[in-house]
């Protein structure tokens, strides 16, 4: 097949890649995005196709196996990226351990033990485990962002310290 029929094929099935395309990723720009992907591998690849091998099967195949290799690539990095200021999201728990017995009798030590903090420690504290930045916590407690930081460290050791037993 020549360059110039290789190519007016390809550029015929444009249509018809974008359909499949928008089928997979079900969005308009990853759809094109897979259809730009697919075409420039097809046209890195020409040299590889067979001419009496169905073309249309061929792109689609390309096609299918660039969108796996991508949600595959996609799910392997699924890291949890915070970028917020002082990575205050890295801290906090992403289970409350609430669904056992165990559990709800843990919560209820572990929140007897922070009530017996005194105010400088368990108002920043409980703060903090709501999920406020430190910075928040300053400005509304009217304390350097040093002092905060510190008030939460040697509260957390505290609790360490008074639940040792729990871990």
């Amino acid at each position: 097949m020549s360059d110039s029929t290789f190519k007016q094929r390809l550029l015929g099935l444009q249509g018809n890649l974008l359909n499949f395309a928008y089928q997979l990723t079900t969005n308009r720009e990853a759809a094109q995005d897979l259809v730009q992907d697919t075409t420039l591998k097809v046209l890195d690849n020409e040299e590889k196709y067979v001419d009496n091998v169905n073309f249309k099967g061929w792109v689609f195949t390309i096609m299918r196996n660039i969108f796996i290799n991508n949600y595959r690539r996609q799910v392997r990095s699924a890291t949890v990226v915070d970028t917020t200021e002082d990575l205050y999201h890295l801290n906090l728990s992403q289970e409350s351990g609430l669904s056992t017995p165990e559990g709800s009798f843990a919560a209820r030590e572990i929140s007897e033990a922070i009530n017996a903090f005194s105010e400088e420690y368990k108002v920043p504290f409980s703060m903090y485990i709501a999920g406020y930045k430190y910075s928040e916590i300053a400005e509304k407690m009217s304390l350097p962002l040093g002092t905060v930081k510190s008030r939460i460290f040697f509260a957390r050791k505290r609790l360490q310290g008074m639940l040792k037993d729990y871990r």
